[in-house]
Formats: C-alpha cells, sequence, structure tokens
C-alpha cells in the first residue's frame, strides 16, 4: 500500500510538471586579486545518461591536465595542453587532440590509445588548471579584470563576477567577440556569420533587468562605458561637459549649464553627428516655442553640442576644442 502511495505522488509530480532534485548545489567561488579571478562551480554528480552535455567542461589550450592510469603509475603524468590543441602521451604512438573534449571523452580516447600495450586499461583525466575560459571586464565596472569560468555563463552573471557598473558607468556597454580558439562550438550551436559577432551593443538597463542576457563565449570582453556626455556652448554660465546618467532634454541640459547669460539669444541649435561620418547636422530649436509648449522639448543623444551661439559650427567646434584643456574622448567619435 505504502507503494502504491509513493507511486502516485510520484506520478502527480510528474504530470505537474515537476523538478525533483537531490543532493545540494554547491555556491560560486571567486579567488584572486582585482585583475585575476577564477570563478568556479563544482557540479553534482548526475546520471551520465540524462547529464546535459552543454554544462560539462570543455578542455582548452592553455589547461593543465592530470592523466591517470590505474595500476600504472608510470604512465600517469601531468600535460600542458599544445598549443596545437594535442597532448604528447607517454608511449603513445601519436598526439592525442585534448581541446573542446570533456575530460570523460579525452579519458576514452586514451584508454583506446593504451589497448595496443595494456589489458583494459582505465584511465581518468583531471583538468587541474582551467585557464582557457577567460573573459575580459573593462571600463566603468568596480572590479575590473580577467575571470575564469569553468562552465557556461551569461552577461548579467559576468558583470555580476565584475561588481557591476560603478557610480561613473554610462548608459551604454559593448561586448566584444574575439574569436577566441578555446571557443568549443557544438553542431547544436545556431550557425551565426562571424563578422556579425565582432562588436555587440547592449544598453546597460536592459542587461540589469534580464531583458537581454547573452550567453558568452571564452575570449568575450565586456566594456561597460563611462557616462554619456553632451556639450553645452556659448552663452550659458558654465560652458562645459554634461554626463547623462539618464536621457535629458535640451532645456535639462542649460539647467545643468546653470542656465543662460542675459545676453543669450532663444535661438539655439543642436550639432548632432551623423553616424558614421565625421560630419554633423545642426537642428534649430527655440527656447520660448519650448517653453509655451509650442515645440517638443527634444531629448539629447550622446556627444550632442548645444550651441547657444550664432557662432558656425566650426568656429563652435574650434572654440570647444580650446575650452577642454584635457579633452574629452568620447566628446567627437561616437560608439556605433
Amino acid at each position: 500500500m505504502k507503494a502504491i502511495r509513493v507511486l502516485f505522488i510520484f506520478s502527480i509530480s510528474i504530470g505537474f510538471g515537476g523538478n525533483i532534485c537531490f543532493g545540494q548545489a554547491e555556491p560560486v567561488k571567486i579567488d584572486g586579486n582585482v585583475t585575476s579571478k577564477t570563478v568556479s562551480t563544482e557540479k553534482i554528480p548526475t546520471n551520465p545518461r540524462v547529464d546535459n552535455e552543454d554544462e560539462r567542461y570543455r578542455i582548452g589550450f592553455q589547461d593543465s591536465l592530470e592523466v591517470q592510469v590505474f595500476r600504472h603509475p608510470e604512465l600517469s603524468f601531468k600535460y600542458n595542453v599544445n598549443p596545437d590543441g594535442t597532448i604528447a602521451l607517454f608511449r603513445a604512438s601519436k598526439p592525442i587532440v585534448a581541446v573542446c573534449k570533456t575530460e570523460q571523452e579525452l579519458a576514452l580516447e586514451i584508454e583506446k590509445e593504451y589497448f595496443s600495450f595494456l589489458k583494459k586499461p582505465e584511465v581518468n583525466v583531471f583538468a587541474i588548471e582551467k585557464k582557457s575560459q577567460s573573459f575580459g571586464v573593462i571600463g566603468a565596472v568596480e572590479k575590473a579584470g580577467t575571470y575564469f569560468v569553468n562552465r557556461k555563463v551569461r552577461l548579467l552573471e559576468l558583470l555580476a563576477f565584475a561588481g557591476g557598473p560603478n557610480k561613473e558607468a554610462g548608459s551604454r556597454m559593448i561586448v566584444a567577440r574575439t574569436g577566441s580558439s578555446s571557443a568549443c562550438k557544438s553542431e547544436n550551436d545556431e550557425k551565426v556569420k562571424e563578422e556579425d559577432l565582432l562588436l555587440m551593443n547592449f544598453k546597460v538597463k536592459d542587461i540589469l533587468e534580464a531583458k537581454q542576457n547573452l550567453w558568452m563565449q571564452p575570449g568575450d570582453i565586456v566594456s561597460v562605458l563611462d557616462s554619456d556626455v553632451v556639450y553645452v556652448y556659448g552663452n550659458v554660465k558654465k560652458v562645459g561637459s554634461v554626463k547623462m546618467k539618464e536621457p535629458i532634454t535640451l532645456t535639462q541640459a542649460i539647467v545643468s549649464a546653470e542656465g543662460l547669460n542675459p545676453t543669450a539669444k532663444s535661438k539655439v541649435k543642436i550639432l548632432r553627428q551623423i553616424e558614421g561620418s565625421s560630419e554633423r547636422k545642426e537642428l534649430p530649436y527655440d527656447l520660448k516655442e519650448i517653453e509655451k509648449r509650442k515645440t517638443q522639448d527634444p531629448f539629447l543623444e550622446p556627444n550632442d553640442i548645444v550651441a547657444v551661439s550664432e557662432d558656425s559650427s566650426k568656429v563652435i567646434l574650434r572654440g570647444i576644442t580650446k575650452t577642454i584643456q584635457q579633452g574629452i574622448p568620447s566628446l567627437f567619435y561616437k560608439v556605433p
């Protein structure tokens, strides 16, 4: 009767999509200093028949391996993966490809090689130094550096390892995909043209809210950009740059510049860089029309120049160059 009751409960849990988990998950461990971190998770032993192959660690080019041959300590050695992705085993007839294989897969390959002179060889392989799957996080984050992760990881989690954006962070971030040779692709991976994956742009807010959460590949570099900047030039009380923590309008930028001078006119223009060009287009506005709500107060884009002046664009750009002695690298160049 107890057996029937247990079977009935088990059937209900499966019928309602319940997941039954055994064991306790190991926490993520982060070791090392600010510039070099190792992030590792020890996986709970599971039934190999239902194990998710994509979650298993795959050996990379900079890894160090320990090969143990049962009852044959003379064949047990530590190996560094060669630049061509192979290891040269003692007494083996040829080097064996190690990269992109799991520890178990490589152990089976070594057993096949040792069958030529051993009876029923039993081999274990351990990746004792997992250095191939590195990710870089730079820019406006709390803990910039290189992170070594021995499992699949998404962008939000990697950003969390780096402490998240700091107070200088702007609204944008970039993921540069370097095409690292340590990235192992399976047949089920989505086929995407390589040139489309060189540079990917994201809004920091979308990543933090998990609206977008890219699967990372070894060798990826995440760059959280500093605060976006607009510049206010001309008849304002404080000429200079205005940081954009959030989207701001034309009048908000002027308020940030402590307002207009008494001699300032209401007609202003926004100099906006044309995408893919060093040229800028002029967008004229009348502050009186905006104040009377006859014209909508426009939102500014990163690197816009608000010109409260009748000077030409060239004069304005020269004036900005003279005003900023130390320079603002992002002012005249907008990251795509």
